[in-house]
Formats: C-alpha cells, sequence, structure tokens
C-alpha cells in the first residue's frame, strides 16, 4: 500500500509519517506545498527522508495560489464572519489538488492528513478529495481511537518521536499554533484560547511575523498606487514599491506585475504599517466557536483598494446582487466547498460582475489603517457632470422627474397607511 501524507515538518506530522509507516505497513510518500512559509521549508525534504518517508515531494505552488485561488476569491470580495480574509481556508483546496496529483502519478491508494478532529481542516482536505479523487481512501489518524490512545498528549507525542530517532525541537513549544502562507499567518490555541487574553499587548508582540504593530508604525503616511484589470491587481507605484521589489530581487518598476509579486510587494508594505491584522471569535463548520489572531497585511490592501475600484466602475445592480452572495460564497470557502459546482457557479457570476473593474486606486497606508485616496477609470460610470450640486451643462438629469418616481415608490406605503389607519 501507498499513502502520501501532507506534511509540515513538524512534530505532529513526523509523529505521523512513523505511524503511517508502522500502523498499516505501508510506503509513505510525503508531500509538502510550498505556499510562502519562507523558512519553515528549511531542510524538510531531508527530515522527511530521515523521518521514514520513501520519497518527499516539496512543490512551489505559490505562483498558482496566488493566480487561481487568492485572486479569484478577492475578486468576489470574499470576507467571512465580515472579518476573516480565508487565509488558511483557501490555501487547503490547492494542497489537497496536488496532494491527489502525486497520489495517482505514485499509484497510491490513499492520502492522509494530521489536520485534528475538532478543526476545518479536515473536512476541507476531504471535501477536495473527494471532488478530484473520490477512489482514493483518506486516511485522518486523529479521528481514530487507537491513534489518540497512543498519542493522548504531546508528551507521548515526543517519546514516540524520540524512540523512533526523529529530530524533535528542544525549545519549548510555542503557547499557540501558527500556520503561514502568501495571503496570511493565522494564530490559535493555547494561551489564545482564552478571548479575554489581548494578544495585541506589547507583551505578546513578539508573536508576530508579517507586521509590526499600529502603534510601532512610522508617524508618516505612505501612498501607494494600484492598477486593476477586469479585478485583477496589475501593477504597484509608489515609492516603498520600488524599495520592496528591490528587497525581493525584482527588476522591474512595478507597474506590470504577476498575482504573485503583487501579494509579496502588498505584504512588505502592509506589514510595515501595521496593516491587516484581525482578532476575532469565528464560527467554525463543525459547530463550535474559535477564537483566531490573523495577520493578512497584503490581502487587507487588495481587498480595501479593489472594493474602490469597484464602487466607480461596476453597476449597481450588479454590485449589490454580488454583495448579496459574498456571505455564501466566504462560507463556502471556509467549508471546503471550492471544488463545489455551486461555487463554481458563483464564481462565473463574480467574473461577469468583473470585466469592466479597469483603473486605478490610491491608497495611504497610516497606523493600521488602509485610507482612500483617489481613484479613477476610463470606465466609470461616475458622471461628474450629472452628481454635482450646481447647474448640470449636460442636461442629463432633469429634477423635475424625482417628483413622479418618489410618488410611484411611495404609493404602496401610502396604501398600507390606510389601510392600517395611521
Amino acid at each position: 500500500m501507498k499513502i502520501v501524507c501532507a506534511y509540515s515538518g513538524g512534530l505532529d506530522t513526523s509523529v505521523l509519517l512513523q505511524w503511517l509507516k508502522e500502523t498499516y505497513g505501508a510506503e509513505v510518500i510525503a508531500f509538502c506545498a510550498n505556499i510562502g512559509q519562507e523558512e519553515e521549508l528549511d531542510g524538510l525534504e531531508q527530515k522527511a527522508l530521515n523521518t521514514g518517508a520513501s520519497k518527499c515531494f516539496v512543490d512551489d505552488l505559490q505562483e498558482e495560489f496566488a493566480r487561481d485561488f487568492i485572486f479569484p476569491m478577492f475578486r468576489a470580495g470574499a470576507l467571512y464572519e465580515g472579518q476573516y480574509f480565508l487565509g488558511t481556508s483557501i490555501a487547503r483546496p490547492l494542497i489537497a489538488k496536488r496532494m491527489v496529483e502525486i497520489a495517482k502519478s505514485e499509484g497510491a491508494q490513499a492520502v492522509a492528513h494530521g489536520a485534528t478532529g475538532k478543526g476545518n481542516d479536515q473536512v476541507r482536505f476531504e471535501l477536495a478529495a473527494a471532488a478530484l479523487a473520490p477512489e482514493l481512501e483518506v486516511i485522518a489518524p486523529w479521528r481514530q481511537e487507537r491513534f489518540r490512545e497512543k498519542f493522548p498528549g504531546r508528551a507521548e507525542m515526543i517519546a514516540y518521536a524520540e524512540a523512533h530517532g526523529i529530530p524533535v525541537p528542544v525549545t519549548a513549544k510555542k503557547p499557540y499554533s501558527m500556520d503561514r502562507n502568501l495571503l496570511h499567518i493565522s494564530y490559535e490555541s493555547g494561551i489564545l484560547e482564552d478571548p479575554w487574553f489581548d494578544a495585541s499587548d506589547e507583551e505578546n508582540k513578539d508573536m508576530f511575523r508579517l507586521s509590526v504593530s499600529p502603534e510601532d508604525a512610522p508617524d508618516a503616511a505612505e501612498r501607494v498606487t494600484l492598477h486593476f484589470e477586469k479585478g485583477n491587481c496589475t501593477g504597484l507605484e509608489g515609492e516603498g514599491v520600488a524599495q520592496a521589489l528591490k528587497e525581493l530581487g525584482h527588476k522591474g518598476d512595478g507597474k506590470k506585475l504577476g498575482p504573485l509579486m503583487v501579494m509579496k510587494v502588498l505584504n512588505k508594505l502592509g506589514g510595515k504599517h501595521g496593516i491587516g491584522r484581525v482578532d476575532m471569535v469565528e464560527n467554525r463548520f463543525v459547530g463550535m466557536k474559535s477564537r483566531g489572531v490573523y495577520e493578512t497585511p497584503g490581502g487587507a490592501i487588495l481587498h480595501f483598494a479593489h472594493r474602490q475600484m469597484e464602487s466607480l466602475t461596476m453597476d449597481r445592480e450588479a454590485m449589490h446582487l454580488r454583495d448579496s452572495l459574498i456571505p455564501r460564497y466566504s462560507t463556502l470557502v471556509y467549508n471546503g466547498f471550492w471544488f463545489a459546482p455551486e461555487r463554481e457557479a458563483l464564481q462565473a457570476l463574480v467574473e461577469e460582475t468583473q470585466k469592466n473593474v479597469t483603473g486605478e486606486v490610491r491608497v495611504k497606508l497610516y497606523k493600521g489603517n488602509v485610507i482612500a485616496a483617489g481613484r479613477r477609470s476610463l470606465l466609470s460610470l461616475y458622471d461628474p457632470h450629472m452628481a454635482t450640486m450646481e447647474a448640470d451643462p449636460t442636461k442629463a438629469y432633469d429634477q423635475s422627474d424625482a417628483t413622479g418616481f418618489i410618488r410611484l415608490n411611495a404609493l404602496r406605503l401610502k396604501v398600507a397607511a390606510a389601510v392600517e389607519g395611521r
């Protein structure tokens, strides 16, 4: 039997590799998706092989992640429960997709993951696998009683790792868990399980990796211009953009950038100004509430600027229709239904609404805030002559027409008032 196992290199998945091999008598192939974890990937392949994997795939999926997952989701204006930019949620279908592809190419009969039975990730991984490769068995050790009996706590995992020669970090466990990718970093569990705990307090600032606290951000605002084409950010301008590109080893001027570089630059700029921190209690798909702290610096800027571009270029009713579907779309992503027909149908509607979302948006970044500083487009639906409070030289809008408009809209209210004897 061959099993492809999602692998991060941490204690849990390292133990998982050896346990699968031992329990199932299987050949275990490790897979890690590079979706922006940075230094966390150092030495990962060799560690997996030393831990018992027959092979280890570490695939760079960053470009695909930005282009085919982050950007389509942002075109939809997705925001779960009004706060969460869905950084972990949107990464899972891509990881599952590549894991399934490796399983097929390697002739594996099963895929495995280390998600617990209490969280959302188990659902996201397995719904994606069901949609893409229903013939594959999915192994979820944390949902097996024999696994939980063997590893009731971290101490048992550490003892098992040491007995099997699995490298275990000697540093103390962080008092929270962390998940990082190109879009965000999430922090949860441990000390964060107390919703009264103040993660923004000065003594906890070392927890954050992508952003400074707003209090420590520069005292001067920074202006950035985002170029949009059909709902996608395709370029950036500003003094900070040039510096960020230089640090990232990019030789262009920023006016034409792919999705990956857009995200990397915006992450740098947003992080510098303390943009995109979210602390919330959210509703998990499995039925419980959980507290999460998130850093999404680039995503917060992109989400805000995209909305500004839409405000100028989208038809009112098309915008209101799309907006009414944002909670539904966001919930589908959060719950793991990325490859479901209803999400794909909603995406088709989103793409239709984005065909004229083209132009430029200027924002100011200042101490945790993204502030609108201008927007313009050749496809703008804003007519200054029509909107002005001064005389309209084009005579495009006759104010007298509003009389009949109001009278017709008031008709049903007058009828109801008469019936109710007001």
